[in-house]
């Protein structure tokens, strides 16, 4: 049977610390990077993030969004970009937030997380906001194929609060997104795990997850926290952002790291720097409850 996602995710930020470095080929820093912002500028952008990134950091995270822009050629260098991050042994997230119901959620499951899908990632990002429910069988399928979800849970955008912070019987909209995945993580938890149903919390949503009140060891949760670096996170702000949770968090960067190309040597610098500040984080895995 297929090693589950969270067990390989926990190996590997062991491996090589909690950083997700980003790829993230929009126009202002294809750009940037002084290449033409068409199909080959991307696929010269990309390609060297995969060079600067595999076997370096935990994972990476393309945003499928900016590959789509161009087309089924655009989808095509992203499918080369999962494959070779496969190739090397490096997992990858696929933001691709993908969210409905019934047997158009089934339908986007088997897309990315199937066990014929043309070049599936390890982990696909979803969003629960059509009920945590909606997302079952995205949730069934990847256990069943050892891959991973990340449910959006806390956003940093503005307007997520009036959603998330938002409360019913009790409980807010975020904490009910927490709670769902504790239930689908019960059994890593009793292993000692991470479990597969990760959650998306910002970086810089502040005092939230306090505030809130969600208890994300209890979900033996990884959290895919965006918005470190260019973005305003910091090493020194994960204490106070996720408390006793800091251990399970993966730290995605995007602008901070990309911002180093074009010369791919400049861009593994970086990498490796932004990884090493956030090293410190691996070892404190087993001191909050996640050996």
């Amino acid at each position: 049977m297929t090693q589950a996602f969270g067990a390989r995710l926990q190996d590997a930020m062991t491996a090589h610390g909690p950083l997700c470095a980003g790829i993230d080929p929009h126009r202002s820093l294809v750009e940037a990077w002084g290449l033409s912002y068409d199909l080959a500028g991307l696929e010269r952008f990309a390609l060297t993030c995969v060079e600067a990134f595999a076997g370096r950091v935990a994972v990476v995270k393309p945003q499928s969004a900016f590959f789509e822009v161009f087309g089924s050629r655009g989808i095509a260098v992203l499918e080369r970009v999962l494959d070779e991050l496969r190739d090397a042994g490096t997992l990858t997230i696929l933001d691709a937030k993908r969210g409905d119901i019934g047997s158009t959620m089934a339908a986007y499951a088997e897309a990315y997380l199937g066990p014929h899908a043309v070049a599936p990632p390890d982990a696909l990002t979803v969003s629960p906001y059509l009920g945590y429910e909606s997302l079952r069988p995205a949730i069934d399928l990847a256990q069943q194929t050892g891959r991973g979800l990340f449910v959006l849970a806390l956003t940093s955008n503005p307007e997520g609060a009036s959603v998330q912070h938002a409360v019913r019987d009790g409980e807010s909209v975020a904490a009910s997104v927490v709670h769902g995945a504790g239930v689908d993580n019960a059994a890593a938890l009793d292993r000692g795990e991470l479990g597969s149903v990760g959650l998306v919390i910002g970086a810089t949503v502040g005092t939230a997850v306090a505030d809130l009140g969600l208890d994300l060891v209890a979900a033996a949760t990884p959290v895919l926290a965006p918005g470190f670096g260019a973005q305003g996170g910091t090493v020194a702000s994960l204490a106070a952002t996720f408390g006793p949770a800091r251990g399970q968090v993966l730290a995605s960067s995007s602008r901070e790291i990309l911002g180093a190309g074009p010369e791919p040597g400049r861009l593994v610098d970086r990498t490796e720097r932004v990884r090493d500040a956030f090293g410190e984080l691996a070892g404190r895995r087993r001191r909050h409850g996640i050996r």
